[in-house]
């Protein structure tokens, strides 16, 4: 399942200006240098030994399991370029906004007499700033995924269905069935 959470992870990742390290080595040296020069730190983040990450270190060990090497690529990808990602975010929530591209269902709360069925639609639209920042505000808090996801359909609700407020009055939206979710700054 998609969630938008990832997918303003991975639009933020797209105006990163250098590549992130994609060797198992590079990629625990990083870590190792992020956490102050603790194998420990590291060895505890990955769920490792101490030693196991000393020989990342020192390229005795070059292919990880699997798992191992989601979890350590993930890490970086989320320490990688933090000023980069700063000026990103403050971009998009102050002048830029964001777009999102996604296939879901919605469904409706509305006065009565009006259709609320719920339907897979495909929306490709630009949030203005304020939405893009009500986003990763609450990406940073540590909001939840249905809480991120309430935040984007009241986005969509207010930027498509309501028209910026010059229609459909009342319409609550509801994002549910997501097939495709995608963020762009």
């Amino acid at each position: 399942m998609v969630t938008v959470g990832e997918g303003l992870d991975k639009a933020v990742q797209g105006a990163f200006t250098r590549p992130a390290p994609k060797s198992a080595g590079a990629q625990m040296r990083y870590l190792v240098k992020q956490h102050k020069h603790s194998t420990k730190a590291v060895a505890q983040l990955l769920g490792i030994t101490q030693r196991t990450v000393e020989r990342y270190v020192k390229d005795q060990i070059k292919k990880p399991r699997p798992d191992l090497a989601a979890r350590m690529e993930h890490e970086v990808k989320q320490r990688w370029q933090p000023q980069i990602r700063a000026k990103a975010k403050h971009t998009a929530a102050t002048t830029g906004g964001i777009m999102i591209d996604t296939r879901a269902r919605f469904g409706f709360t509305a006065a009565p007499g009006t259709t609320d069925d719920a339907r897979l639609r495909h929306l490709t639209l630009a949030l203005p700033p304020t939405h893009a920042a009500r986003l990763f505000e609450a990406q940073e808090r540590g909001a939840t995924e249905n809480q991120l996801r309430q935040i984007a359909a009241e986005a969509l609700g207010e930027v498509y269905f309501r028209d910026d407020g010059r229609r459909a009055h009342g319409l609550e939206v509801k994002l549910t069935d997501v097939e495709h979710l995608e963020f762009d700054l």
